[in-house]
C-alpha cells in the first residue's frame, strides 16, 4: 500500500499534460485546437506564378543539414518538420507531420503522434522510423549546434505504430523539447548509405510544399510546388506556398543583382544598404508603381549591431576605457550625414521589442538582480541604459562628451603626450585595429576613427576577405569589430553562447565580446527556464542591463521595419506577424505578371 501512494505522489508531483494540437515555450499558444488558418495569410491567395528572387553568393550543396561547403538557398522548402513554427506569436509551434504532441509540465520528455496522411515526395508514408533515423543521424554527423542539442536526448522510443518518445538528460532546458519539435523528417530510404555530413549535388527526396525542379550549381535553383502535397489542407499550411515556382538566381556582386531587379530579371529585393535604399530607386518603374518600395513593420528583436569591443585586449578590459570610447560616436551626425535619416539608435541589446530595458528596474527585475549585485554594475541598479546623444552638427556637437572622455581615460590612467595617448605607467601609445568583412562599413568605421584622433587615439581600419575575417573571428584574433547578435523574442540556450564565461573560451563561438562575468552567466542562463513569458520578460530586462552597462560593445542604428522593393504583381496580406515579412504568404497577381 505505501508503495502504491508512493507512485500516485510521484504523478502529482509531474501531472500529465493530454496530448495537444501545439506547444509554447511560456502559456499555451494563441490558436486553439479548431482554428482553420493563421492570422497572417489571405485564405483564398491565388495560387500560381513564378517567383524570382537573389542570392549574394554562390552555392555548392543541396544538403542543408551538412556544416561542409555552402547550401543552395530554399532547402528548407522542401522538407516538412514535426511541428510548424507560428510568426504571431513570441515562440509557439503546432503539428504538421506530428498531427499531437504530449509532454509533461517538467518537459522532462516529449511524444509525437505522426499523421498518417504525412508522405514524402514518392508517397511513401513518414514513420516513427523516419524520424528515429533523422534524430540519430543528425546527432551523430550533423552541424555542431545540431549535434549538441539533439545530443541532449538520452533516449528515443518508439511508442507504438505512429508515435516516438524522446526523454531528455543532463542539459537539457525548457526550451529543448521545442527545439526537438522542430526537427525535419528524413527519409531513411534516400538517407541511408548517405553521409549526411558530406556536401552533395544529388537532389534529395523530401516531403515539404516545393520539388527541387532544377539546379545550375552555384548559379541558381529552381522550386516546384507541388499541388497535390499532403499537408495542403493544414491550417498551418492554408494560405501558405502560394508560388507555383520559386527561383534563387545567385550573383557576386549585389550591385549587379539591383540592376537585375530594376530590368525585370527578379521580381522581389529586400534593401539591407540604407544608402542604396535612398539613392538608388529613384527610376522609371518605382515612379510609375510598377515597383513599390515599402518598410514594413514588425515587432521581432532586429540585429543588435555595434562596435564590439575584445576585452580579452588587456586595451579593453577596464570598463571606463569602454565607456569613453563609446562616448566618441556620434550617431546623430552620421545618421543625418550618410543615411539621410532613416535609422534610429539601438540601446539596447534586444532592440525594437519588448525584451528591451527601459526606466528603472520594476520590482520583478530587481528581485532577479538582487542576489547578483556584487557582480553586477552599480548602475544596472538604476535607469536603463542610454546613448549618448548630440546635436547633428559634427564636431560641435561631440566636443562635450570628448572632454568627459577623456576624463575616464585619465581615470583610467592615459593622458596625452606629444598629441598621443599614453599610458602613464608603461608609455604604451593608444592604438588598435577595427577588423571588417564588408566594405559598406567603413564608412561608420572611418568617421568614428577620426572622433577617436581627436583624443590621441590611433585607430587604423582594416577591411579583409570573408574566409580571413571569419578565421580571426573564430579565434578571437581581432581589436575591434564591427559584429552583430540576433535574439527571437524568445531568447533562449543561445543567449549564453553569445555572452557565457564558457563560450569566452571556446573558439568559434559569438562571445565576441570575451564577456566574464558570473552575473551575466546566470541571468543569461535563466532565461530559457522561465516558467511564464513575465518572468522571462524580466530576466531578459536584466540581463539588457548588465550588458549595456557593462559597455562591451558601441550600439549602432537599425531601421524598426524590413525595406522591400517588389514589382506591382507581387502581393502581400495586410496583416504582417510579430516577426515580419512571411514569403510563403505572398502570391503573385497573374493578370499583370509579364
Amino acid at each position: 500500500m505505501k508503495k502504491i501512494f508512493f507512485i500516485l505522489a510521484l504523478l502529482a508531483a509531474f501531472p500529465a499534460r493530454a496530448a495537444t494540437h501545439g506547444i509554447a515555450m511560456q502559456g499555451e499558444p494563441k490558436y486553439p485546437v479548431d482554428f482553420t488558418h493563421l492570422d497572417y495569410v489571405r485564405t483564398d491567395a491565388p495560387k500560381g506564378g513564378l517567383l524570382k528572387d537573389s542570392v549574394i553568393g554562390t552555392f555548392d550543396s543541396l544538403n542543408a543539414f551538412s556544416y561542409k561547403g555552402k547550401a543552395a538557398a530554399g532547402l528548407y522548402l522542401t522538407y516538412d518538420t514535426l511541428m510548424a513554427r507560428i510568426w504571431d506569436e513570441p515562440f509557439s509551434l503546432y503539428g504538421l507531420v506530428a498531427e499531437s504532441v504530449d509532454m509533461p509540465e517538467d518537459r522532462s520528455s516529449i511524444t509525437f503522434t505522426l499523421r498518417p496522411e504525412a508522405r514524402f515526395h514518392d508517397g511513401i508514408s513518414m514513420t516513427v522510423d523516419d524520424v528515429l533515423f533523422t534524430w540519430q543521424a543528425l546527432k551523430e554527423r550533423g552541424r555542431p549546434n545540431t549535434r549538441r542539442i539533439y545530443g541532449l536526448a538520452t533516449q528515443a522510443e518508439k511508442v507504438g505504430d505512429r508515435s516516438i518518445r524522446f526523454t531528455f538528460g543532463e542539459g537539457a532546458d525548457r526550451e529543448t523539447p521545442l527545439i526537438f519539435a522542430m526537427m525535419p523528417v528524413l527519409p531513411k530510404k534516400w538517407w541511408q548509405g548517405r553521409d549526411i555530413s558530406e556536401t552533395t549535388l544529388d537532389i534529395p527526396l523530401g516531403s515539404g510544399p516545393y520539388r527541387i525542379l532544377n539546379v545550375d550549381p552555384g548559379r541558381s535553383i529552381t522550386y516546384e510546388r507541388i499541388k497535390d502535397w499532403w499537408g495542403k489542407d493544414l491550417p498551418v499550411n492554408v494560405g501558405l506556398y502560394n508560388f507555383h515556382v520559386i527561383r534563387y538566381d545567385y550573383y557576386r556582386d549585389d550591385g549587379v543583382a539591383l540592376e537585375a531587379f530594376k530590368a525585370g530579371e527578379l521580381d522581389i529585393r529586400r534593401e539591407w544598404n540604407a544608402t542604396k535604399w535612398a539613392s538608388s530607386y529613384d527610376f522609371p518603374a518605382v515612379r510609375d508603381g510598377r515597383i513599390i518600395k515599402e518598410n514594413l513593420p514588425h515587432g521581432r528583436p532586429e540585429w543588435m549591431r555595434g562596435l564590439i569591443f575584445n576585452t580579452r585586449k588587456a586595451l579593453f578590459s577596464d570598463v571606463k576605457v569602454r565607456e569613453a570610447l563609446t562616448l566618441c560616436l556620434d550617431f546623430e551626425w552620421m545618421n543625418k550625414t550618410l543615411f539621410s535619416g532613416i535609422y534610429k539608435r539601438i540601446s539596447s541589446y534586444y532592440p525594437n521589442s519588448v525584451l528591451a530595458a527601459s526606466g528603472m528596474p520594476s520590482p520583478q527585475e530587481q528581485a532577479v538582480m538582487e542576489p547578483l549585485r556584487a557582480d553586477l554594475p552599480p548602475e544596472a541598479f538604476g535607469s536603463a541604459w542610454t546613448p549618448p546623444t548630440t546635436d547633428g552638427s559634427g564636431m560641435p556637437g561631440l566636443r562635450r562628451h570628448l572632454r568627459k572622455a577623456v576624463d575616464l581615460l585619465k581615470q583610467a590612467g592615459w593622458e596625452v603626450r606629444n598629441e598621443r595617448l599614453v599610458n602613464v605607467r608603461s608609455g604604451e601609445v593608444f592604438a588598435f585595429e577595427i577588423l571588417l568583412s564588408d566594405p559598406a562599413d567603413q564608412k561608420v568605421a572611418l568617421e568614428f576613427a577620426r572622433a577617436l584622433e581627436r583624443l590621441g587615439i590611433e585607430a587604423s581600419v582594416r577591411v579583409v576577405d570573408s574566409a580571413e575575417y571569419t578565421g580571426r573571428m573564430d579565434g578571437f584574433d581581432f581589436d575591434m569589430t564591427l559584429g552583430k547578435w540576433i535574439s527571437t523574442l524568445s531568447p533562449g540556450a543561445e543567449q549564453l553562447l553569445y555572452w557565457g564565461s564558457a563560450a569566452a573560451d571556446t573558439k568559434g563561438s559569438k562571445n565576441w565580446a570575451g564577456i566574464r562575468n558570473p552575473a551575466i552567466d546566470a541571468l543569461a542562463a535563466s532565461i530559457p527556464q522561465a516558467m511564464d513569458r513575465e518572468t522571462l520578460v524580466a530576466r531578459a530586462h536584466a540581463l539588457d542591463r548588465a550588458l549595456t552597462w557593462g559597455y562591451y560593445s558601441i550600439p549602432l542604428y537599425y531601421l524598426g521595419a524590413d525595406r522591400v522593393a517588389r514589382w506591382s504583381y507581387v502581393r502581400h496580406p495586410e496583416n504582417m506577424p510579430l516577426y515580419g515579412m512571411v514569403i510563403e504568404s505572398w502570391w503573385t497577381d497573374g493578370a499583370i505578371q509579364p
